[in-house]
């Protein structure tokens, strides 16, 4: 499939987190080279290592001395996580187009040119959808496909296989988010809320040859944990306020109707109202709702200090028609 856009020559910049992958990286590498040389275009691979405990960083040091045209290699001082290795490596490439993989070989470099391809037909992303997957059924294929259905609901941004490492991404939509904690995996999401038309392929996924997994079924619980905070940064970022204010007008009503109940009661059964639990229920709820309200002035508070004083745009555009000089 001819890959139209490297007509421009535009860079390619391949970032790679690496956490004891010893015996896979030199494999890796000419693998790599296999699928990129024949494009003729300008790449490389940006390896972090994540404080790896075997010979790994040595591996890649050596990879950087004889490929020196092709390899960067950034080292951590101790283990961040697969999240920060990521992110420094964004921050740390170039290329106008940025390809995010696995170092453990069950991403298919040859499956990179179809990427690019796609980017070609006009999508800003494009999202490996690891269809016949090749990890154990229960631990990982299961978990990974309900996570997969709960993000793509809770988002909006449906993907068949948002924990598949293997992406691409126009450099421009990485840019005005920053990544914390594990949220590398909702990448998609963010650049899906900047604008991005996205798409996704089918792509090779080989069972794993060397080392040892490091995912587990915990990463669900963090990914259930994560989607609390994706969806607010999201959804309710720029007015927090809807979200504090109906949480705090829904609790304030469920106090007033109490509070109706309770006056019902008294007027016409004369039943005490100060003897019924339910008086003391309905003013925690509405103090709790008040108190919710006020919050949510604060987060406006601080959410518009926020873009004020970093000078964050509300909007992004993709492009001007007919612009005025000098605007």
């Amino acid at each position: 499939m001819p890959l139209l856009f490297l007509k421009v020559n535009m860079r390619l910049s391949l970032v790679i987190p690496v956490y004891n992958e010893e015996e896979n990286l030199l494999n890796l590498h000419n693998a790599i080279h296999a699928a990129l040389d024949p494009i003729q275009s300008e790449w490389k691979i940006i390896f972090v290592d994540d404080c790896s405990t075997d010979t790994s960083l040595a591996v890649l040091k050596d990879l950087a001395r004889k490929d020196p045209n092709h390899v960067q290699v950034i080292a951590f001082r101790r283990n961040y996580g697969q999240t920060a290795a990521i992110a420094a490596g964004i921050d740390h490439s170039n290329g106008d187009i940025v390809i995010l993989m696995d170092a453990d070989l069950q991403n298919d470099p040859a499956d990179i040119p179809l990427m690019l391809a796609k980017l070609d037909e006009g999508y800003d992303m494009v999202s490996g959808w690891r269809k016949n997957r090749k990890d154990p059924f229960l631990s990982r294929t299961v978990p990974s496909r309900i996570a997969n259905g709960l993000i793509s609901w809770v988002t909006g941004v449906h993907l068949h296989d948002y924990g598949c490492t293997l992406k691409a991404y126009r450099r421009e939509f990485l840019c005005g988010f920053r990544l914390y904690g594990e949220m590398h995996r909702f990448i998609p999401a963010y650049v899906s809320a900047s604008g991005a038309r996205l798409a996704e392929i089918v792509v090779h996924h080989q069972p794993r040859k060397f080392g040892k997994s490091k995912y587990g079924l915990e990463r669900t619980l963090k990914v259930i944990l994560d989607l609390f905070t994706v969806k607010f940064l999201l959804s309710f970022s720029v007015s927090p306020i809807y979200i504090f204010g109906g949480v705090g007008i829904g609790t304030m009503l469920i106090s007033a109707v109490t509070l109706l109940f309770l006056a019902v009661r008294r007027i016409f059964y004369s039943t005490s109202v100060l003897g019924s639990p339910f008086f003391q229920i309905s003013v925690m709820f509405f103090a709790l709702g008040f108190q919710t309200i006020l919050m949510g002035l604060i987060a406006e508070l601080l959410m518009r200090t926020y873009h004020e004083t970093q000078d964050k745009p509300t909007y992004t555009i993709r492009e001007v028609i007919n612009a005025e000089p000098g605007l």
